[in-house]
């Protein structure tokens, strides 16, 4: 398989298939990721700030070529044989099947939306798993370089990323705590990630 972007997370039911514009696709945050781990990827000095270059996008083939730098195992979380979706695929279908309370008609078209829905439930996996792999990246940086802070724009997907970050960290073995501000600063909004503990 490869990356691509297939949408919101679906809700199936007898009636029909439905998403939910809350759960977006992980793939929409990737080129963010990548942009990110590019930007603080290099050698520090001392009290010197650093500035990412101007928001543009990132091409499709420069984004591959950073997830591949970081995510070492990108061939495997490729693969879709590694993903479990397969499992409550499967999962749901033996449930829609002994399903009692629907008739032999809306159990056929259960069954049927299931599997309409099969490599688009596959795809959101893969993509997911590769965005937390390259979570874990950007989080290794954050704690190898001891950065203290990260500000962006303040967008919708950025914001995103950054809270996903800061999970991230909190995770960690030894956790790492974090903050998020936003800010305004020549009549633009910026949301800044501060680490407030790091070893």
């Amino acid at each position: 398989m490869t990356l691509k972007y297939v949408g919101p997370k679906p809700i199936i039911s007898h009636t029909g298939i439905e998403f939910d514009t809350n759960k977006e696709d992980k793939y929409v945050y990737l080129p963010i990721v990548a942009r990110l781990l590019k930007a603080l990827d290099h050698e520090y000095i001392e009290n010197k700030k650093y500035l990412c270059e101007e928001d543009v996008d990132i091409s499709f083939e420069n984004m591959m070529l950073v997830l591949e730098k970081y995510c070492p195992d990108l061939d495997t979380l490729l693969d879709k044989t590694n993903h479990n979706v397969e499992e409550e695929i499967e999962h749901n279908l033996r449930r829609a099947n002994e399903n009692k309370q629907l008739n032999s008609i809306e159990k056929e078209v259960l069954v049927n939306n299931i599997e309409i829905m099969h490599n688009y439930m596959l795809q959101r996996s893969v993509n997911k798993s590769v965005y937390y792999c390259a979570m874990m990246a950007l989080a290794d940086i954050v704690k190898k370089d001891h950065i203290e802070h990260i500000t962006t724009p303040f967008f919708q997907k950025y914001m995103h990323v950054l809270h996903s970050l800061q999970g991230t960290l909190l995770a960690e073995k030894f956790p790492i705590d974090t903050a998020l501000d936003v800010f305004e600063k020549d009549k633009k909004l910026f949301i800044t990630l501060k680490v407030i503990s790091i070893l």
